[in-house]
């Protein structure tokens, strides 16, 4: 809470004295819905002398767009998960380390061989509505996504392929919903059986697909896009979603843990100008801003360095920002056009020049900070796959056009999700393409949730990506791209690359498991060039000094639900 001067809140002691004496009901302050508020509303002392106490904790930060869906199964992008975080609540949480803590089960068993998980849910957990979360609530949304009928269609399905018979159902191969080993022995039990031991398991319960979804959505395919209808169990319930304009949430009395929740409301803008976001925070308007949901203009992080060094933070994340070729397409169907256009491109001069935040150079698509064998798995297996070398690319392109019986490579369009940085990025990449390569490219930006159905339906040539780890482990990156998964929009399959990758999720043993999947990104990368490696991320973030609590996890998430000001 921001301190005020003595003689202001001598004042306000005086109004709310006067106040009471003339018997008027509001002793605080209405909000200008048209402005964001201020996070430091302060109730006035009490005629008997008390400590002035936090009317309000208003937490404010941006979305650069608006969410494609609130519906935990279906989300996924960043933008959603970071509403989702604060309206959901899965079986277990994660902390700032990613390590695995009690969420709405308040304890659970293991079996000794892995397989097996009892989850003891808390009886006091409850819906927004009151409502009791049961056991039932998650059976039915973890097969709800599995389901092969659901529309739209969860994107991530293939990551409850560890739970026994969730492939054979999603996949149509097997229709009865009780073949998959989920079930609620009762109201507080829930029941998990797994194909093998997944050492990681625990870590996926915080991820959006396996929330809980409320029974009333069942009768309303429309639920997830309006406030009104979205009924959750997490800290913070839905008050207002004015589409393509802001978002705002309040504290749910009826969550388990409210005594832990400080902010009272959580607001979110939707300006996708780093700019205007910039300026928002500098005028007071926003608590934080930047990454994750969020820029700040690139030249203006080396002035922020010098003039905010103790609100700027610079944190590598497990993330790989990346483009995609439709494989599928023409010419990008051949690999050696391909290899040509990932060697030209000078990766230090972008995150020297361009992107400004000590972001590393990518050659792999596995990001630092993933566990490995002993330690880190980008240290143990180095993502030496390719060198950037012009006079190779030049020979390659030439080798590819030919085998794609043209003479010169013809013009393409390479698309990003509206944003200034990616754009500088890409203008820099079309400009390195031109001047090594000879080749004409055009760039185009398109509204977020327009950009990610067109990659989806592989409606595109070339397009921007990013990956954020959904858990602390290799696989997390490596099995997007796995014939059939739901996010392999760049329609690759290697049948040796699956089979690398069923092998690792699959083995008992850790070294193992890991050379295996060295194994596959080098396939991916090396072999088949199916993706353009960039760069690894670093989170660039702006945070008032009297914010606490509020922090970026190892994935780059915004972590905001035991935030609070001081």
């Amino acid at each position: 809470m921001r301190k005020k001067r003595n003689a202001i809140l001598a004042l306000l002691i005086i109004m709310a004295i006067s106040a009471v004496m003339s018997a008027c009901g509001n002793s605080g302050k209405e909000t200008n819905s048209s402005a964001p508020p201020k996070a430091n509303n302060v109730k006035p002392a009490d005629p008997g002398g008390k400590t002035e106490v936090p009317q309000e904790q208003v937490f404010r930060f941006n979305l650069h767009s608006n969410p494609p869906t609130l519906d935990p199964g279906v989300a996924q992008d960043n933008v959603g998960f970071a509403v989702l975080t604060g309206l959901y609540e899965g079986l277990a949480r994660s902390d700032e380390n990613g390590k695995a803590i009690p969420g709405t089960a308040e304890k659970w068993d293991i079996s000794p061989d892995g397989l097996k998980y009892t989850f003891h849910l808390r009886k006091d957990a409850k819906w927004s509505n009151g409502d009791p979360v049961t056991a039932a609530d998650f059976e039915f949304a973890w097969k709800r996504v599995l389901d092969p009928k659901t529309e739209p269609v969860p994107p991530y399905a293939y990551q409850m392929y560890y739970i026994k018979g969730a492939e054979a159902y999603n996949t149509g191969k097997n229709t009865d919903p009780n073949s998959v080993s989920v079930k609620a022995v009762d109201a507080n039990t829930l029941e998990v059986e797994l194909e093998h031991s997944t050492p990681y398991f625990l870590g996926l319960l915080s991820f959006s697909t396996y929330f809980p979804v409320h029974s009333s959505i069942k009768d309303n395919p429309k639920w997830a896009s309006d406030a009104s209808t979205i009924i959750s169990n997490g800290p913070f319930k839905m008050s207002e979603w004015k589409q393509q304009s802001s978002l705002e949430m309040v504290k749910n009395e009826n969550y388990y843990a409210k005594d832990e929740i400080k902010f009272t409301k959580v607001q979110m803008t939707m300006v996708d100008d780093a700019g205007s976001e910039l300026n928002m925070y500098e005028t007071d308007q926003l608590d934080f801003a930047g990454m994750p949901t969020g820029r700040i203009p690139n030249e203006q992080i080396p002035i922020m360095k010098q003039t905010k060094p103790d609100e700027l933070d610079i944190k590598g994340i497990a993330s790989t920002y990346y483009y995609l070729f439709n494989n599928k397409q023409k010419p990008f169907d051949n690999v050696n056009i391909r290899k040509a256009l990932a060697m030209v491109i000078d990766r230090q001069l972008i995150v020297d020049k361009v992107t400004l935040g000590g972001q590393l150079p990518a050659f792999g698509i596995v990001a630092p900070g993933i566990a490995g064998e002993n330690g880190e798995f980008r240290s143990e297996h180095k993502d030496d796959y390719f060198k950037e070398n012009v006079e190779e690319a030049k020979a390659l392109l030439q080798k590819g056009l030919s085998e794609a019986g043209v003479s010169a490579m013809p013009e393409f369009t390479l698309i990003y999700n509206t944003d200034e940085s990616h754009k500088k990025v890409a203008e820099a990449i079309v400009d390195m393409w031109s001047k090594n390569l000879g080749i004409k490219v055009k760039i185009e930006n398109q509204e977020f949730g327009v950009f990610l159905k067109n990659r989806t339906a592989l409606n595109y040539q070339m397009s921007r990506a990013g990956w954020q780890t959904d858990y602390n482990d290799p696989m997390s990156f490596l099995d997007l791209y796995m014939t059939g998964s739901g996010n392999n929009d760049i329609g690759y399959s290697n049948p040796e690359y699956d089979k690398l990758v069923n092998e690792a999720k699959q083995s008992q043993d850790n070294k193992q498991r890991m050379e295996l999947m060295a194994q596959a990104e080098k396939i991916l990368i090396e072999q088949d060039q199916a993706i353009l490696p960039l760069y690894y991320y670093t989170n660039v973030a702006l945070k008032k000094p009297n914010l606490k609590g509020v922090y970026i996890d190892y994935q780059g998430n915004i972590i905001y639900n035991r935030g609070y000001f001081e």
